[in-house]
């Protein structure tokens, strides 16, 4: 007797199921996050796998020798996969919609294909659209097969009979499994798909890309479990207007997370940056108001360039504009700047901004954001050789960051003079000059000395 149909509430964070609606997730706390879905009704299927002959082994004789990893053609991409795509792997490539996802995974399909055959499956364009774009991209590969389908188990039988080096679907949220009766892009026909995709991958040790959508705040649009069954997630950052595109890690389980591939958008596609650091700080202003801060993005450091614009007041209440970095952050900077040195923002307007359209966390970005900020409030300019880069503490100390030596480096090498630096770095430099400063005063003692 067949199985009837039940409907379902899940959580889009955490998983968690009801049987009725509820404003308040009971698992995780989260507030609307409960959608419908249907299961039952519909038989589980394997997608064609063949049948699995494994058995539990000892730990001991188990190779630990790691797996050979297969080179994307792009390398700033495979540095930040953590050096090249691990084949079984699946990888989730999330951002919004036209910043570039499909045309960075149709130019990897195309330098993959030189070593076999390689599946794009299309879930949301047609197969004509894609060759259109192909040809603008100059990527018309006859190992590039295409494949319109939403169907998860009849591209597993693809998988199954073409053994191709590498599979993308674009997107998850468009496949669909006959095991789930629910419709395409439900909370259950996502989790459906991509653990049927999982299985597949690692079976048949086939990489495979996973491009998803985000919702407007920013997040993978599905279950929160989506991001826990792939091996890597990678976020497709930038600004839609601009021509500088981020690719960052997540999570890797192959690899270190928060690295960084840094593209620039033309019409013929995505070209890597060779020195983001150049390109980032390339356009640099010598008025009052802007700092060179080094940050770190994974392994990398990177030169940009901190705004700042403090302005007079209109309004009862003064604005407080943070683009690129935290506006909390920016609130405690101002706190502590007012509280240590005296410079008071409480009539100001306050706009910071980081050039390029980077998002950044790191603490080190601290100190160029309280460089520009007293530069624009004094209406002086910093020196064109300085940069600057360290942790402010609530009580005005600089504090420590991680990778000195590597940040001092490429500033070095990009021609800056003089450096910034806290002084509990100092003895990481190994014989590197730089500047060493423990407190918020001493910086501006240096950095803006008063008329």
């Amino acid at each position: 007797m067949a199985k009837k149909e039940s409907t379902v509430f899940s959580c889009l964070e955490c998983g968690a199921q009801a049987p009725k609606w509820v404003g308040r997730c009971p698992e995780c706390g989260a507030w609307n996050t409960f959608a419908e879905e249907t299961r039952g009704g519909g038989q589980r299927v394997d997608g064609g796998l063949p049948a699995s002959s494994s058995r539990p082994v000892p730990l001991t004789q188990i190779s630990a020798e790691e797996t050979p990893r297969i080179s994307s053609g792009l390398p700033h991409f495979d540095r930040v996969m953590g050096g090249g795509i691990v084949p079984g792997g699946v990888v989730l490539i999330a951002g919004e919609p036209g910043i570039g996802k499909s045309t960075l995974l149709l130019q990897t399909a195309d330098r993959l294909a030189t070593n076999g055959r390689v599946l794009y499956v299309s879930g949301e364009e047609s197969p004509t659209q894609i060759a259109m774009r192909a040809a603008r991209l100059d990527t018309l590969n006859p190992n590039v097969l295409l494949y319109s389908e939403t169907s998860v188990e009849k591209v597993i039988e693809q998988i199954v009979e073409i053994s191709p080096v590498a599979v993308i679907v674009d997107s998850i949220q468009t496949a669909h499994s006959g095991s789930n009766n629910s419709s395409a892009g439900s909370v259950g026909q996502v989790r459906e798909a991509a653990g049927l995709l999982m299985s597949a991958a690692k079976r048949l040790s086939v990489p495979i890309f996973l491009i998803g959508h985000i919702t407007k705040d920013g997040t993978i649009a599905g279950p929160k479990t989506l991001e826990h069954i792939v091996d890597t997630v990678l976020y497709f950052e930038g600004d839609r207007l601009q021509n500088h595109r981020l690719v960052r890690a997540f999570k890797n389980r192959f690899g270190p997370v928060n690295e960084v591939a840094i593209y620039r958008m033309h019409d013929n596609g995505l070209e890597e940056v060779a020195n983001p650091s150049a390109a980032l700080i390339g356009q640099r202003s010598s008025s009052p108001g802007s700092a060179i801060a080094v940050t770190l993005e994974g392994t990398r450091p990177l030169l940009v360039e901190v705004q700042a614009l403090v302005s007079a007041s209109h309004f009862a209440t003064p604005r407080r504009v943070a683009m690129g970095v935290d506006s909390n952050r920016l609130s405690i900077l101002l706190a502590v700047l007012e509280k240590r040195t005296g410079e008071s923002f409480l009539s100001h307007d306050v706009y910071v901004n980081v050039a390029g359209g980077l998002e950044l966390d790191e603490p080190a970005i601290d100190l160029g954001i309280v460089a520009a900020l007293v530069s624009s409030k004094r209406n002086v300019a910093l020196d064109s050789s300085v940069a600057v880069f360290g942790e402010v503490g609530l009580l005005g100390e600089i504090r420590g960051v991680s990778q000195a030596e590597l940040r001092v480096r490429e500033a070095r090498t990009l021609g800056f003079e003089r450096l910034l630096v806290p002084q509990a770095n100092l003895k990481d430099l190994r014989g590197l000059r730089a500047d060493g400063v423990a407190s918020i005063e001493n910086v501006l003692s240096q950095l803006h000395p008063r008329a």
